[in-house]
């Protein structure tokens, strides 16, 4: 199979032999891919610079299977390059790309949500609104969305003022109901669902919310950004 030219980005890189580069990509079309960059390591080589993640390319590769071979690699347009406290932020939404997304699996809008949230982390003073909405994203098109309308038993309206018991199988249950879940407000949920993160209590709660719906998928497994993250704010 040869696939000539799809928009993606890189989401890792490491050596492969001598010369050449071992890639995990992200594509508009053929979702995450397997690739080997034959020669991309070499002094020699303009394809060194070229493939580094959150820079907007067009891929061409061949072959089948879990890794095709990289055949062109071209930047299509100047990145908008992430501030230093951004980059671990854009490094932690690649870990977990590369950790949840099945290979081959086309996701057109979760590739979209991708490119808002590099403009995002690009322009914005703190990550943690954009990351939340992106996460919320990611569980919906893994088929794990979150139920932020409406209380689970009942079917009711979520309200503001209500504290609620967030079962991840379940949805969210009025806070006295006798069950153990995610603690969260109605502020809370409706914040999440309208993607309008402002207030600091209300995004501590839903971070509680989104990175507990994503332990689910990761089944135990550590994203090693996340120690990167505890080691930074270590003094």
């Amino acid at each position: 199979m040869r696939v000539l030219l799809q928009p993606a980005f890189i989401l890792h890189r490491r050596p492969y032999r001598d010369t050449s580069l071992l890639l995990e990509a992200f594509s508009h079309e053929h979702g995450r891919l397997g690739l080997v960059a034959r020669g991309a390591a070499s002094a020699r080589s303009r394809l060194k610079s070229v493939l580094q993640p959150f820079v907007p390319l067009l891929l061409s590769w061949s072959g089948t299977g879990d890794l095709a071979t990289l055949t062109v690699a071209e930047a299509t347009e100047r990145p908008v390059p992430l501030p230093p406290s951004q980059v671990l932020a854009g490094l932690y939404v690649n870990e977990l790309l590369v950790r949840l997304l099945s290979r081959q699996d086309s996701l057109p809008g979760l590739f979209a949500a991708y490119r808002v949230l590099l403009a995002e982390l690009a322009a914005a003073a703190d990550a943690e609104p954009p990351l939340r909405r992106f996460e919320k994203c990611l569980l919906e098109e893994l088929g794990y969305g979150l139920s932020l309308d409406r209380e689970a038993v009942s079917g009711m309206p979520i309200v503001a003022e209500q504290r609620y018991c967030y079962v991840l199988d379940r949805g969210p249950l009025v806070a006295d109901s006798g069950v153990s879940g995610v603690p969260i407000s109605g502020r809370g949920l409706l914040a999440l669902r309208d993607g309008v993160l402002v207030d600091p209590a209300v995004l501590r709660e839903v971070k509680h919310l989104t990175r507990a719906a994503l332990a689910e998928q990761l089944r135990g497994r550590v994203l090693k950004t996340r120690e990167l993250y505890r080691a930074k704010r270590e003094p």
